[in-house]
Order: C-alpha cells, then structure tokens, then sequence
C-alpha cells in the first residue's frame, strides 16, 4: 500500500501497463480509424477510452488486469462511431399518431422530396429574376400558388406558424390592443401560449368573454372603448382540446364583419392548414384556410406541415395590402423561409391544384386509407409474429390525426397487439431499429395505418422479436 496516497501498489502498476496513446494510435486499426474520422477524433477518442479505463482500474483496486490493446482498440472504435452517428434520422411511425409532432410532422410526397433535391444540387433562382437579370424575390415561388388554392389576394411565407403569428402581430397591432376571447388563451406543445407571443410582440392582450362563452358584443364593447385602442381582432385554433357543452364562440364571418363595421383588421390563426374538407373523410370539420379568406380576413395564419401535409413553414394569406405591409417589415428577415422549403412547399400545393392531394400527400395517403387496407396489413404483420413465437393478435384500435388538428377526432383502424409481460422491453428493442410504436395495458400497439415503408416493417419486426426473444 502507498501510504501517502492510499492506492494500492497492484493498481498503478496495472494502471501502468495500459499502452499508451501513441502506441495505441500506431496499430493497423487505430490508422484505418484515422483515415476515416481523422486524426484529432481518434487522438480524442483514444484519451478519453484510456482514462476510463484507469478509473476502472483505480475503483477496482487492482482486482483486475488492464484491458488488452484489442479490447481498448473496439471501444475506441465504438466511441468513434457513436459520435459519428447522425442523432436526427429517419424512423418508422408505428404509433397510429398521423402528424406526429416529436417524429417531424407531416413526411413529404415524392414530388416534395424531388424538388428540395433539385434545388439543392445547385444553384437557383431563390432571389434572382432570370427574365430581367436581377434581384428578385423568394416569396414569388408559392405565392402564386397560394393565391389560387385559398382565394386570397397575397401571400407571405416564414419559418413556421408560430413566426406566422408573431409577425402578423408586431406588424399589425405593436403598441395597441388586439382582442381575443378567453377561451383561445391556448398553450400549444413546447411551451409557446398565445399571451407571451402577444407580449413579445409589443401588442397588447385585451381578454373578452369567459372560458365557454364569448359573444360579438364583447368584441364590439372592447373595440368601442377608447382606452383599450383595439387595432386587431384576433381568433386563434383552440388546437389540442376543445369545449363542449355549454360553450359558443363568434364565427369567423361575425368577426370579420365586426372588423369591417369598426374598420379593424381581423387576423384568423388555423394552425392546422386544411386545404381539405375532412368531413369528407369521415371528421369532423376543420376550419379550412378558403374559408377564413372568403368570410374577409385581412389575414390568416397556417402551418406548412400539419394537415397541408408539406414542410415546417408558416403561410400568411389574405389582402394584398395586409401582406404587402407584413412583407416590408424588418422582423420577416429573421423569419424567412430557405430555399428547400419553399421549393418542398409549391411541389406540395401543386398536389392540390392537380387534385391529387389524397394519394400524393402521405398524410391524406394515411387519412383515407379504408380500413379493409390497414386489416390486411395487420393480419400480415400478426401472422409474421405469430411465426417467431409471439403472442400476437388483430384488435380494434383508433388512430389520431395529432399535431393540433381536430382535437379529439379519431379514426378507426386495426391495430398489432403483442401480449408480452415486457412490453416496455420489446418496444425499446423495436426503437433500436428505428420503429416507433406504443405500450398500453401491457401490450405492444402497433398501427399500420402511418406506416410508410411496409416491408421494410414487416422485416425489421420479425428479426427484431427473433433476436429479442433468442437473448430472453
């Protein structure tokens, strides 16, 4: 024993015999190593894979022998390849959430994928104008488009509907007051609440109505008192919930026509972006943005990636004059949409103006798959489990369309229950391999419907519950 420093004389002598890290970065595997992360990396890696295993040797007081040059060598190379790992990477949604939120939203058509790819193999024409030579202006490329999809007279597009709403807030009401009834106080996922937003804006919040229960004369009473100076009459998408019962709001034509009768702006916040009516898909109804256009507001806010089904973006719509002024504002620099999105954006409103929207856009793809489709998928994918030794079965289920749009709304669909006392287990398993799915009652869920690439699921499952079940 070293009385000075109370360490076992065994254990720095085995400390001692771990190589050090010039011989270690001299081996024929640490040089393939280098030429593949580079030297700074390796050198890293290998200092930080040493001291751990000093520290190893130091707990263990010298019971153990140091780690051989070929043990220490793998786990060089393992931290190498962890680090070189991308954290943002494709997955397969197996949960039955449709826009699912943490998973990225809306996937993108093929048309989508194709037209970031274009622009991205090279140069373009974001900001240039190859008929007279000069500058031009990002927001031409899916103005058009939008202004023929929804009716309005101009469009703005941003990063996302957040960024939507602040600019239309900071351009349109800062130092004045825009009301809104108390019942679209709303916290969206992350964090963002409609009062901070209004307070970074510089605008100022006048409440009106109760919770459940706002009328036109509680607009009309705040617009008439002087002291509040009401610029902006706001509504916002209540988003993940809803009211039932004794509740009622102004309609978006009550508003605009308050609006109009005051001369006060009227600014409509969607969210969701359905360009579709989902009635027609056994929903309920979402407001759709052609709507708010048509009931005459100055402008409406919607999100690029929920049920439009294209990239994160924030689209503005509505009078010319409106957006022209939200254009010139200094804040839309900051907000501004690059060139991927907005060439993902116009290949996507094209799938609407070609009336193709339901089976070229994933999420309406999804939306609208029959049941008799998401069953045989299931059956499929049961019988593929059943085959490793699992209990599998086909029970009923219901999938949500998630990202804020038609709170509460379900669709029926078949899900894959997996009978398994380590469900949990067996779904972080599956999560290794890049599929996505839910425990509930002690069962592994798994929901075809928001499947993308079906054999690929099909595969990854069975070997995954081989494996899995082989290690049990």
């Amino acid at each position: 024993m070293n009385a000075a420093a109370g360490t076992p004389i065994v254990a720095a002598d085995a400390r001692r015999a771990l190589p050090a890290v010039e011989t270690l970065l001299q081996s024929p595997q640490a040089v393939e190593l280098q030429a593949r992360y580079g030297r700074p990396l390796t050198l890293a890696a290998a200092r930080t894979v040493l001291d751990a295993q000093r520290a190893t040797l130091r707990e263990a007081a010298g019971t153990n022998g140091p780690g051989g040059t070929a043990e220490l060598l793998e786990a060089i190379s393992l931290q190498l390849a962890q680090q070189a790992a991308p954290t943002l990477h494709s997955v397969t949604n197996a949960t039955g959430v449709i826009i699912h939120t943490n998973l990225g939203r809306a996937p993108l058509s093929k048309a989508a994928q194709a037209a970031m790819l274009a622009v991205a193999d090279d140069y373009c024409t974001l900001e240039y104008d190859p008929r007279t030579g000069k500058r031009g202006s990002r927001n031409v490329h899916p103005a058009q488009l939008l202004r023929q999809l929804t009716g309005a007279e101009d469009a703005l597009v941003v990063n996302n509907c957040a960024a939507a709403l602040l600019l239309a807030l900071t351009g349109l009401a800062k130092g004045k007051g825009v009301v809104i009834s108390r019942g679209q106080l709303v916290e969206i996922g992350g964090g963002f609440r409609i009062p901070d937003v209004m307070m970074q804006s510089g605008a100022r919040l006048v409440e009106v109505g109760t919770t459940n229960r706002t009328h036109a004369h509680d607009y009309a009473s705040a617009i008439g008192d002087p002291k509040l100076k009401a610029a902006l009459l706001l509504r916002v998408h209540h988003s993940n919930f809803r009211i039932e019962g004794f509740a009622t709001e102004p309609g978006i034509s009550e508003l605009t026509a308050l609006g109009a009768a005051h001369s006060v702006p009227v600014v409509d916040c969607l969210g969701s972006g359905a360009l579709l009516d989902t009635t027609r898909f056994g929903l309920a109804h979402e407001p759709m943005v052609q709507e708010s256009v048509a009931a005459g507001c100055d402008a409406v806010c919607f999100s690029g990636d929920k049920l439009l089904g294209g990239p994160q973006c924030g689209i503005i719509v509505g009078r010319a004059a409106t957006i022209q002024k939200l254009a010139k504002h200094p804040l839309v620099r900051a907000l501004r949409a690059d060139k991927l999105c907005l060439a993902a954006l116009s290949a996507t409103l094209l799938h609407y103006l070609h009336a193709e929207a339901p089976t070229a856009i994933p999420v309406w793809r999804m939306i609208s798959m029959p049941l008799a489709e998401i069953e045989a998928r299931a059956q499929e994918l049961s019988s593929a489990l059943r085959q490793t030794g699992l209990d599998a079965a086909v029970i009923d289920g219901q999938s949500t369309v998630g990202g804020g749009s038609l709170p509460g709304e379900t669709l029926p669909t078949k899900l894959v229950a997996v009978r398994h006392r380590g469900a949990a287990a067996q779904a972080a398993r599956l999560r290794t391999h890049g599929i996505i799915a839910r425990v509930q009652e002690g069962q592994l869920l798994l929901d075809p419907r928001t499947v993308g690439d079906w054999s690929s699921l099909l595969q990854k499952c069975t070997e995954t519950f081989v494996t899995f079940r082989s290690i049990q």
